[in-house]
């Protein structure tokens, strides 16, 4: 049986090595070319943005390639945020959008994110018919048929004007100093330009991508630099992207570090004194701190749990007709202003807050005490089911029966890489750590005997 190609954020591998090979995007794109354009008609279009990756060159040909080669005409973007493909797909009237990039991940990982022409990602449904096509054959189209790639020099320019038009009214930043950290990504150019074009003293770090050093020492997953950066420059706020800028932790003026459930927690209690909170509700995954529960119970606010990935939030948020929602990691997803987590737009709602309060940004930051957390990563050998053995499902059950009404414990296998996750919350940090420990120990040794 083969292996599925989608995982909960695209198909995403390390570069070179399957999925990720130049054979398996040219596939990927004509099958998706195909799926879009069933019709057989001429005039089908799609928009490719991609982040900073050395690799991206080659798969965004390579899409480029089998895309053309079932009819479909090709609109560039280059480096560009998710986000931004999200809305372009929308602006531009595409059949389709796909964004080149493995988030937050390593420089050698890549990945291909597939949206639908209302900017949202792909159904499941979508992925995969994508899929039985890519494993069939594709029929190509005739040769008067075949699709042209035309490259589109505005398309930053487009974004920074909509990311603008989401401040409020027609605010500005003068007097804020804010360090903006672009993880040598997809943001390097258009954060920036955003922040200084509505007047705030911008400091840029994470901004000189060589193709290698994306998410490297930066970003939304390493924040020591922008926390560093804030209290040397005395900023008033630091913002950390990832890779594609669909994420962002914030760094308050004493160098304080808020994650998505500080930022979600903000933005609930804002929206609903105002009104605004569609349903009341706010959507977030199972890896959300019990203390964003607790917090938003206080206030009246209802909080839907998801699987974890933005995708799902998403779909909940659809489904439920609610606006406001994402992750712990610092996906935040604003329907209201995007078809996806945007770290940017989320930022900028943040430092709204601190315009409309006149309150520093570490007032506006700390809205709950969070239950201790613990998150360790084991990483497996593709092909390995470590959470399948009895010994390691015993190991987690043991682990639910201590933590029994004073936390609980959450194991998954991640959807973007070969790790299994094992997150444990408790009031008591002792008995978090001993149970964290001993179930990794367990998954830890099933993986090395299955490799000797």
């Amino acid at each position: 049986m083969t292996d599925r190609l989608f995982g909960t954020d695209g198909v995403r591998g390390r570069a070179n090595s399957y999925p990720m090979t130049a054979d398996m995007a040219l596939r990927l794109g004509a099958a998706a070319g195909r799926y879009f354009r069933r019709d057989g008609r001429n005039g089908h279009r799609v928009v490719i943005g991609k982040d900073t990756r050395l690799s991206g060159y080659m798969i965004e040909n390579a899409l480029t390639a089998g895309l053309t080669s079932t009819g479909m005409n090709v609109l560039l973007l280059g480096p560009v945020p998710t986000p931004a493909v999200g809305f372009l797909t929308r602006s531009m009237r595409a059949d389709f959008g796909i964004m080149i990039s493995a988030s937050h991940n390593p420089h050698y990982d890549n990945g291909i994110k597939f949206f639908g022409p209302d900017g949202f990602k792909l159904s499941d449904e979508a992925e995969a018919a994508i899929e039985e096509l890519v494993h069939g054959e594709v029929t190509p189209a005739r040769p008067e048929h075949i699709g042209r790639a035309r490259r589109i020099d505005d398309g930053l320019g487009r974004y920074v004007e909509y990311a603008k038009t989401t401040f409020p009214g027609r605010g500005r930043l003068d007097g804020l100093k804010v360090v903006i950290d672009c993880a040598n990504g997809a943001a390097y150019r258009v954060a920036p330009q955003v922040l200084w074009e509505l007047g705030a003293d911008v400091v840029p770090i994470g901004v000189s991508p060589d193709g290698k050093n994306i998410n490297a020492g930066c970003g939304s997953t390493d924040t020591a630099l922008a926390a560093r950066t804030v209290v040397e420059q005395g900023a008033d706020l630091g913002i950390a992207l990832d890779g594609d800028a669909d994420r962002v932790i914030l760094i308050d003026e004493t160098g304080g570090v808020a994650d998505g459930d500080q930022i979600m927690a903000l933005f609930a209690a804002r929206w609903a004194a105002d009104a605004r909170l569609a349903g009341n509700t706010l959507v977030a995954t199972i890896m959300s701190n019990l203390g964003l529960e607790r917090h938003l119970k206080g206030l009246g606010i209802h909080l839907e749990r998801t699987p974890v990935g933005d995708r799902y939030v998403v779909e909940r948020m659809r489904q439920g007709g609610w606006n406001l929602g994402g992750e712990q990691s610092g996906h935040i997803v604003m329907t209201d202003y995007a078809t996806t987590g945007d770290g940017l737009i989320a930022a900028l709602q943040f430092l709204a807050e601190m315009v409309a309060t006149g309150r520093r940004a570490s007032e506006l930051a700390r809205n709950f005490e969070p239950v201790p957390q613990l998150l360790r990563n084991v990483r497996y050998t593709r092909g390995q089911e470590p959470l399948r053995t009895e010994r390691v499902r015993r190991a987690i059950e043991e682990g639910e029966r201590r933590l029994a009404g004073t936390g609980r414990l959450v194991i998954r296998r991640s959807g973007t890489e070969p790790v299994i996750r094992v997150m444990a919350e408790c009031e008591d940090a002792d008995l978090m750590e001993a149970v964290v420990a001993e179930i990794v120990a367990e998954v830890e040794a099933v993986c090395e005997t299955a490799m000797s």
